[in-house]
């Protein structure tokens, strides 16, 4: 493959909050060869791209999404679809990640088939092939007793074994679901219940999610040190100085309403709002945005999730959460942070949203300046994964 160089572009690296310009990137064999001034660039037998115009972006993790489910008004119904049709919905959202270029996804919740999460087989299915992301998947749901009959249902004393049972199964993380049923505030499993899942996730080196909207459920998951607080609705200033303290990321979802505001027919929302009033919808938006606030006063690592399949959002729109973090006070370059090195170190893998010498060259060009605008992320104009350009 001959070398390839970017040229004359912009460059928004998720770390530094200033923009860079003229700046020309070489790819070769796959890794980014170097990243020079471009009146400094040699072109010398490489097929150049004019890059002018462009700004050069990491590729970008969704660290909260839903492969084998479609989103949209009726996402709850589709979960019980049949595993070959979620298998084909995973395959399509897949290609539309990509596209988006979103080149990692964490999964963190699919139905199973016999015992087995449906995205376990998505993920194997799609390791190593060009034009889809990266995956890791969390298996099933793990709650309280109460919960459908697709998800892991137990009791306090059973989270530990329910957990390691998920990697038994051959999931990459556990996904805890630390809200009680009936919308009960409380949360469902104790500090030392979900303590002593997260240590035997840890020893074999795995990872937790813990999904929250009650700020009992924070408070438990944060004390108990899981490695990322999934949509986090409720937080307070005690809970995000503890997840400072234990290193717990926190993932917004704050797409997710935006989503609900702008349904074109009867809609989920609609009916959520019927039953729960319009007014408590209204009081969880708010919540989330105010959490966003209470992490990043308390220093909290923050990560993007767009929520695709398992709520109303669909696949590839995880710029519409860079958007929502800066209306929720972020500054463009921490937005851009949270989509890329933030999330990849959620991930769990060194080089996942990062530009740099040596690199695997997983990167997008986009239209424009995120750093000002980040609706640029929208303006997709080339997508590069291991160095083949793929969009």
């Amino acid at each position: 493959m001959p070398r390839i160089v970017l040229h004359d572009a912009a460059l928004a690296d998720g770390a530094s909050p200033a923009l860079r310009i003229g700046v020309s990137l070489a790819i070769e064999d796959g890794r980014i060869a170097w990243i020079r001034p471009s009146d400094a660039a040699d072109l010398t037998g490489a097929e150049v791209v004019d890059a002018g115009g462009a700004t050069i972006v990491p590729a970008l993790v969704d660290c909260h999404s839903h492969l084998t489910m479609p989103g949209g008004s009726h996402w709850i119904q589709r979960g019980g679809d049949p595993p070959d049709a979620l298998r084909q919905v995973a395959r399509d959202n897949a290609r539309r990640l990509a596209q988006a270029g979103v080149l990692w996804a964490r999964d963190v919740g699919s139905p199973s088939a016999g015992g087995v999460p449906v995205s376990v087989g998505v993920r194997d299915e799609h390791r190593g092939r060009r034009g889809a992301p990266y995956m890791r998947v969390a298996g099933t749901w793990i709650g309280k007793t109460g919960y459908p009959d697709m998800w892991v249902t137990v009791d306090g004393p059973g989270l530990k074994d329910a957990a390691l049972g998920q990697l038994d199964r051959g999931t990459d993380l556990v996904k805890l679901y630390m809200d009680a049923p009936g919308g009960v505030p409380d949360s469902p499993f104790s500090v030392d219940e979900v303590r002593a899942a997260v240590e035997a996730v840890h020893a074999r080196g795995a990872k937790v999610a813990a999904h929250s909207s009650h700020l009992d459920g924070a408070r438990v998951a944060a004390a108990a040190g899981v490695d990322s607080i999934e949509h986090g609705m409720q937080l307070d200033d005690d809970v995000a100085r503890t997840m400072k303290r234990n290193g717990v990321t926190l993932v917004s979802t704050l797409s997710v309403f935006a989503s609900w505001e702008t349904f074109a027919t009867t809609t989920t929302i609609e009916r959520f709002a019927a039953e729960k009033g319009r007014a408590r919808t209204r009081e969880m938006k708010e919540g989330a945005y105010a959490a966003i606030a209470c992490a990043r006063r308390a220093g909290v690592t923050i990560a993007t999730g767009s929520d695709f399949g398992g709520g109303s959002v669909r696949a590839g729109h995880l710029a519409w959460e860079v958007e929502l973090l800066v209306a929720a006070g972020l500054e463009p370059h921490e937005a851009l942070a949270a989509a890329t090195r933030s999330g990849g170190a959620l991930y769990g893998v060194e080089h996942a949203g990062r530009l740099a010498e040596g690199l695997p060259a997983d990167l997008v060009l986009v239209h424009g300046d995120p750093l000002s605008d980040p609706r640029a992320l929208w303006r997709v104009w080339a997508v590069y994964q291991r160095g083949a350009r793929i969009a």
